[in-house]
């Protein structure tokens, strides 16, 4: 009788383990998907935070700058001026042209840094909004960032847009194998749908 009982275990043993291993087994072999990442990064965008000194001129001056949504800088005597879609040297460049064609000034150096650059992270977060781009940032680390999931988080179907395309993410599985969790590049967004359960 003892015998029949351990048998009796040693099975239900079998099985649960054969349950648990299929379940596993499916996990590993979900991924998501491969999203292509810009040539560069060095291209200024829409958000990006700049630090623009005017020098060689008798009244230097830093301007602390935002990118705008159409990917427009605004500076004192020269107004507007596209910066989105350039490098930091060529928005120098630009901007010092400008200043001399408009004969404000002859000459002037002109160096433009940026400060901080962003990914934005909305839906069901504990504090949507963006978040300070890292070389290092990965869709997981940004909801994290954001506070973490809502309570009605869907996170197997986080949407991440970049350069106006869409890609699901199972930010579940890339908790899980980071090598699943996509890096992220300035400019990205996060959205994060409500669970319909």
């Amino acid at each position: 009788m003892e015998f029949l009982r351990h048998a009796g275990f040693v099975g239900l043993l079998a099985a649960w383990l054969g349950v648990v291993a299929g379940c596993q087994t499916d996990k590993v072999t979900a991924a998501n998907p491969r999203i292509p990442v810009p040539a560069t990064t060095a291209q200024l965008r829409p958000g990006d935070s700049l630090n623009i000194a005017l020098q060689g001129v008798p009244d230097a001056t830093a301007n602390t700058v935002q990118i705008d949504d159409q990917g427009l800088i605004s500076l004192p005597f020269i107004g507007t001026i596209t910066a989105a879609g350039a490098s930091t040297a060529e928005l120098s460049q630009r901007i010092r042209e400008t200043y001399i064609a408009k004969k404000i000034y002859t000459a002037l150096d002109v160096s433009v840094s940026v400060t901080e650059r962003y990914v934005y992270v909305g839906g069901e977060v504990q504090r949507p909004g963006r978040i300070i781009w890292t070389p290092d940032l990965t869709a997981a680390k940004a909801i994290q960032s954001a506070g973490g999931f809502s309570l009605y988080a869907k996170e197997t179907a986080v949407s991440l847009v970049r350069e106006n395309l869409a890609y699901t993410i199972n930010v579940e599985l890339a908790q899980k194998n980071p090598a699943q969790d996509p890096r992220l590049v300035p400019g990205d967004s996060l959205q994060v749908p409500r669970s319909p359960f």
